[in-house]
């Protein structure tokens, strides 16, 4: 049972590497916090028709129908999968699901959707062309490659992506804005734009819940946000550009020539007023302490600026002892410069300030 909502599952051999890869259809309950957000996001939009290409439970699609009272179409390819959702989909009898057994491709060529949720296995990039037709008013995304996203496995990335990742530091914000920036070069041909509402990277996966425009000048907003984070290769230094084509830069700190990383999405990655929302529905619901209250108000704090500092292997490399994150936060704003933690890693620290004050205030005691 997650939320309200009762279903079916087939067992999993618990003693396995990856219970979910054990049974002949898949459900991952560590994947329930990326359910959780969704249901309560669409508290907020306005919905008459929600698409699950790639069901496998249905419990996704079930918990839109069940507790959010969305008509709602449930597909899976496999026949044990849409075998299962069938069977679960006979306990709510009273809720708008149909079950389809067909590549979600093809359905999404046939039907267009209020929202398109893409959830498979592994990478969307072979659905999202379609699904940027398919999707009327929102699109929403997972990804579980993210060795490929976050450079990891460099080739795969660059291969499936049309952009170089970087396996550094802050590879996981790298993963997601690669992600949004490859969503936005397959909607923007159709004379579309992206706007992102609630994303955000967690252990072994990227979310992003996306609402998508209609006409050439929104599609043309929307590139604005594309560019490149600039790394230097021989010291902590980055920076990031907005542009279509990347400028050959030096790092300010000692000269070297920096490395880039994308095409990605060097724009914020939330909707302020969306997370007020969404916070203020979690605590209603008594929710306030919660895995996604926590991180909802992570967010909403959160810098939007591409990449951070792992402020610990700063004082690493400066051979210091560091300082705690609180202090090294104000630090940074006493210093003039905007600082806060980010969602992406406990230690780290999103900044606009130099080099130079990043070393005076990691070290810095109270």
């Amino acid at each position: 049972m997650e939320g309200s909502t009762r279903f079916f599952i087939p067992e999993q051999d618990e003693n396995s590497s990856f219970p979910p890869g054990s049974a002949p259809v898949f459900f991952n309950d560590r994947m329930r916090l990326n359910r959780d957000s969704t249901n309560y996001l669409l508290r907020q939009l306005e919905v008459s028709s929600y698409f699950d290409a790639m069901a496998a439970s249905g419990v996704r699609g079930l918990r839109v129908a069940h507790e959010r009272g969305i008509p709602v179409t449930i597909n899976d390819y496999s026949p044990e999968a849409a075998a299962l959702i069938r069977k679960n989909a006979t306990l709510y009898p009273e809720s708008d699901i149909t079950v389809t057994e067909e590549d979600c491709r093809a359905v999404m060529l046939r039907q267009r959707f209020d929202v398109v949720d893409l959830d498979p296995f592994g990478t969307p990039a072979p659905f999202v062309d379609i699904a940027a037709t398919s999707a009327r008013h929102y699109l929403f995304v997972t990804a579980t490659d993210t060795a490929p996203l976050c450079g990891a496995h460099l080739k795969a990335g660059i291969r499936r992506y049309g952009a170089r990742p970087m396996n550094n530091e802050y590879h996981s914000e790298v993963g997601l804005r690669l992600l949004l920036g490859f969503v936005v070069r397959e909607t923007v041909k159709y004379d579309r734009g992206v706007e992102p509402l609630f994303c955000f990277a967690r252990e072994h996966f990227v979310r992003l819940h996306l609402r998508m425009t209609n006409g050439a000048g929104r599609g043309d907003k929307a590139l604005k946000n594309m560019g490149y984070i600039h790394q230097c290769p021989a010291c902590p230094w980055h920076t990031s550009e907005a542009a279509l084509l990347p400028s050959v830069q030096e790092c300010p700190e000692c000269g070297a020539k920096m490395s880039r990383i994308g095409p990605l999405w060097v724009g914020p990655i939330n909707n302020h007023e969306v997370l007020a929302q969404l916070a203020a529905d979690l605590e209603a619901d008594g929710q306030g302490e919660s895995v996604l209250a926590r991180l909802v108000t992570l967010l909403d704090e959160e810098l939007p600026t591409p990449a951070f500092y792992n402020y610990h292997r700063l004082a690493k490399l400066w051979h210091t002892s560091p300082s705690p994150m609180e202090t090294v936060i104000a630090a940074i704003r006493d210093a003039g410069y905007q600082a806060s933690r980010t969602h992406y890693d406990g230690r780290g620290i999103k900044t606009d300030a130099p080099l130079s004050v990043l070393r005076d205030t990691v070290s810095t005691r109270e």
